[in-house]
């Protein structure tokens, strides 16, 4: 299939609109079959229940063409299963992961065409999400939903070669609510939206979100986990109930044990230990792994030299290994591949 006349290369990471989005609808206690619609619009009443009480849930994972012209995703069996946790936190009749994959590969397959090609450093990145649709004045769950799916080719998040990611500690939560597990929740992300234009102002392209109970532990920031390497080379995530379970994490943590015979570990990681480590990533569907060169703590600065201009050493192997395995220039563990 011939690809859309787009600059591949210079893609930020933004909307833009494909040929083909998903949509199901749950009513009198049940989701319908599903189908694909051209139609980028929706319409709703002015008392939905996702306007009026954010009832609403989200997703995202990638599609990529592969060295060998393949267009496969990336673990989709893990998002199904996160948002249907977070479905069910909120009060969401969940899809099952059975629709789930199938509608993934429902509408990757309709718009292959705006998957970017092997080598562009682009993407086409998949939005699932589910919201409230029926009117709702009291606060409780409201009784009709819409599944849909939406893609858009996209390029890095955090572009590269301008300048170091830097980082600050932010004095404000994360908002996450603790003891359940973070939940993508359109509510959560809203209340980051402050701090992140925030941190914008004052230069700095991330906050670092800490524990809320004591202040000391990292947690994440706004769109993305933390991973650190030690000065012996040891990979190291943090450890808590109110930080996103990141399907990016958890790959990474494993192509570090089993592709490269490292160390790594999750684990409460203090604030005051940043300063002993050797390199500092942003990791998640969007960002993959993006190297940081500067934490700023009110002030004091946490320097990265590895990721001023590159990456590290560790940093580098991690993304080569999960992109290769990705992108299909490295053989993929069990499972981890879905081709369209």
């Amino acid at each position: 299939m011939a690809k859309k006349d787009i600059d591949w290369s210079n893609l930020s990471f933004g909307y833009q609109k494909t040929d083909y989005r998903y949509v199901s609808y749950f009513k009198d206690g049940k989701w319908d079959d599903g189908a694909l619609t051209t139609d980028e619009n929706i319409v709703l009443n002015e008392c939905a229940g996702v306007l009026q009480y954010a009832q609403t849930v989200f997703e995202g994972l990638k599609a990529y063409t592969t060295s060998d012209g393949r267009t496969v995703v990336f673990r989709p069996d893990l998002n199904a299963e996160r948002l249907i946790q977070s479905a069910e936190r909120l009060m969401i009749p969940p899809v099952s992961k059975e629709q789930f994959l199938d509608a993934v590969k429902k509408v990757v397959k309709a718009n292959e065409d705006f998957v970017p090609p092997y080598g562009s450093g682009a993407t086409l990145y998949v939005r699932p999400y589910i919201f409230g649709s029926n009117a709702v004045i009291g606060v409780k769950p409201a009784d009709e939903y819409q599944f849909r799916i939406l893609c858009t080719p996209v390029g890095p998040y955090f572009k590269g070669g301008v300048k170091p990611i830097t980082i600050r500690v932010c004095d404000y939560d994360r908002a996450a609510p603790h003891g359940t597990g973070h939940i993508k929740a359109g509510l959560n992300y809203a209340m980051s939206l402050y701090p992140i234009v925030e941190a914008h102002k004052e230069g700095y392209d991330e906050n670092m979100y800490l524990d809320a109970a004591t202040r000391t532990y990292v947690e994440e920031t706004g769109g993305a986990n933390f991973l650190f390497v030690t000065k012996d080379g040891k990979v190291v995530t943090p450890k808590s109930n109110s930080i996103l379970p990141s399907i990016t994490r958890r790959s990474l943590v494993q192509v570090a044990r089993e592709y490269l015979g490292l160390e790594a570990e999750e684990r409460p990681i203090a604030l005051e230990e940043v300063k002993d480590f050797a390199e500092c990533g942003l990791c998640g569907t969007a960002a993959v792994i993006s190297p940081v060169g500067k934490i700023v703590d009110h002030g004091k600065e946490i320097c990265f030299p590895s990721g001023m201009s590159e990456m590290g050493p560790v940093t580098k192997k991690l993304y080569e290994t999960l992109t290769g395995i990705q992108m299909g220039t490295i053989k993929a563990p069990e499972g981890w591949i879905v081709e369209i």
